[in-house]
This record gives C-alpha cells, sequence and structure tokens, in this order.
C-alpha cells in the first residue's frame, strides 16, 4: 500500500506538535522506527497493509481524542 503525501505531512505536524522522537513514535504506533525513519525522512512510501493501517490509526486517534 502506499502513504499519501498528506498522511506523511500529517504523521510529520503531529510528531512535532507532541514532540515525540522516532523511536516514541515508533513505541506509540507499533511500527519499526527504521521504517518510520524511512517513511520520514527517505520517501518511502510504498510500505505493507499493517504499517499503514498503523499509522492511519494513529493519525486518526490523534485527530479524534482531545487531550
Amino acid at each position: 500500500m502506499k502513504l499519501s503525501e498528506k498522511q506523511v505531512l500529517e504523521t510529520k505536524r503531529k510528531r512535532g506538535e507532541l514532540n515525540l522522537k522516532i523511536v516514541d513514535l515508533a513505541n506509540t504506533t507499533g511500527i519499526n522506527r527504521h521504517t518510520l525513519g524511512q517513511i520520514l525522512n527517505h520517501k518511502h512510501r510504498n510500505v505493507t497493509k499493517s504499517t499503514f493501517y498503523k499509522l492511519n490509526n494513529w493519525l486518526i486517534e490523534q485527530y479524534t481524542t482531545l487531550k
């Protein structure tokens, strides 16, 4: 599955707002830190279905949960 540019941009935005290191984001989402690093830094957009849904679910949770 392929992540959209908007998904990656929103992931970067929320990571910055929450002041999360890649390791912290990996622990929160359940996605390997190396995979996240590639997604965020090296334009790696083709991911497994599992990674796609983990990241997508995390984004949805961030925007629907009041903190």
